[in-house]
């Protein structure tokens, strides 16, 4: 089968080799809170504060850590791919970009990004996100954490799901395979004929859904697949 348009999904398991916590640990706390505390709309009509404590915390930890050679291998192959190429990220650092990939989509929002949610606009934002801060384009005081909460709808999904079904091969580096509408991306692109692939430390919630499967350190196994992608 010949390849031309390729889609990868990245997971917080790419950035976990770098030193990035997961947002959900094993005891289904998000680094310490729940996940009702800090990243759903009622939190932040709750507890402002908190919310912004959060994710200020998350920002600066960005500072910390470097991309890499799983995110340094996916900037290569965005670099020398000829065809189509898409990475849709679940995460929120900027670990790809800071890599050098551009062809490139944040679902679940970006943590150096702030949204105003009286016009929408969205603004870069490098540092502390005081509650009331207010957007550069309208003047409202009511910018807040450019996150997907949940009970919202993740980013630019109808370019993201055209993308999936032209895809001729879908890559899951990192991925719990239970959250979606990610997991479901392996399905979309098995129907419209495409050739999956999972990448993960270990099995997922959805390794069955794929035709093949390989475990391992993200850092090593996706360095091996853009080596033969690009061969």
């Amino acid at each position: 089968m010949d390849i031309e348009n390729i889609v990868i999904l990245t997971g917080a398991g790419i950035s976990a080799e770098s030193g990035l916590a997961t947002f959900r640990g094993p005891d289904g706390l998000w680094e310490g809170h729940r996940v009702e505390d800090v990243c759903t709309p009622q939190a932040l009509a709750r507890d402002a504060d908190l919310v912004h404590r959060f994710y200020d915390e998350r920002r600066a930890k960005l500072a910390e850590v470097s991309p890499n050679p799983a995110h340094a291998a996916l900037a290569k192959l965005d670099a020398n791919w000829p065809g189509g190429l898409l990475i849709i990220t679940q995460n929120v650092d900027d670990l790809h970009e800071r890599a050098g990939a551009r062809r490139l989509i944040h679902m679940h929002g970006e943590l150096k990004s702030a949204l105003c949610a009286a016009c929408g606009e969205a603004e870069a934002w490098d540092g502390a996100l005081p509650p009331g801060s207010s957007c550069p384009a309208c003047g409202a005081p009511q910018l807040r954490p450019d996150i997907v909460f949940f009970g919202e709808m993740p980013y630019r999904m109808d370019e993201i799901d055209a993308a999936v079904r032209r895809a001729d091969l879908f890559v899951s580096i990192g991925t719990s395979g239970a959250v979606y509408p990610a997991a479901g991306f392996v399905q979309t692109a098995r129907h419209h004929g495409a050739r999956t692939l999972e990448l993960n430390l270990e099995p997922s919630a959805g390794s069955y859904l794929f035709e093949d499967t390989r475990l391992g350190p993200a850092s090593v196994l996706v360095p091996a697949l853009v080596g033969e992608l690009l061969a």
